[in-house]
């Protein structure tokens, strides 16, 4: 093999390996842009409440959607709330389980407008793991926000009035016997 022959299978490899690399990388990297950004309306993840608090004030809307196929019902407590941006809030979805089994279900979110994303903190939310839900019982699910006050140096946020918190539920698998159930029927 000539030496220009080597480079070019060597650069045809290292071209193939690092498209490879990067579709795994693909997911993270678009995943950690969105946070980072709010593209999509994709919202941040507070570890504390919001420090600063402001007089202005923002109109939060909350929707709620469940996947076709998911026998629950799904909704928010109050429609809207008029908070004060920076204001730690806490609000309640609703969720009952119409089925006769149990469910484990998973919500997915957003906000709208999606430039409103980078600036909507979630401190606790119902939406970050999965829940099993138990047939015909109904739960109140919180969540806890704030809009950040920074949202108000933003020259291309600044026109944010009203901001709509969005879920949808979807299946997330069936649900596992329990170890105590099982041991339970073992008995008899």
């Amino acid at each position: 093999m000539t030496p220009k022959a080597r480079l070019t299978a060597f650069i045809l490899t290292g071209g193939a390996v690092g498209m490879l690399g990067l579709s795994f990388a693909a997911e993270p990297l678009y995943s950690t842009f969105c946070r980072i950004t709010g593209f999509g309306g994709t919202t941040q993840v507070a570890t504390a409440p919001s420090r600063k608090v402001l007089d202005q004030t923002v109109r939060i809307r909350f929707d709620a959607n469940v996947d076709e196929g998911l026998p629950i019902t799904f909704k928010p407590v109050e429609p809207y709330i008029d908070v004060k941006v920076g204001e730690t809030v806490m609000s309640f979805y609703e969720v009952t389980n119409t089925s006769e089994g149990q469910i484990k279900a998973m919500a997915s979110y957003n906000v709208a407008p999606d430039k409103a994303g980078k600036y909507f903190n979630k401190v606790e939310c119902f939406c970050f793991k999965e829940k099993i839900f138990q047939p015909g019982k109904t739960e109140k699910l919180p969540v806890i926000f704030y809009v950040s006050a920074d949202m108000a140096d933003d020259p291309l946020a600044r026109d944010v009035k009203g901001i709509t918190l969005s879920y949808t539920y979807y299946f997330a698998g069936e649900v596992q016997a329990s170890a105590r159930l099982e041991d339970a029927s073992a008995v008899n």
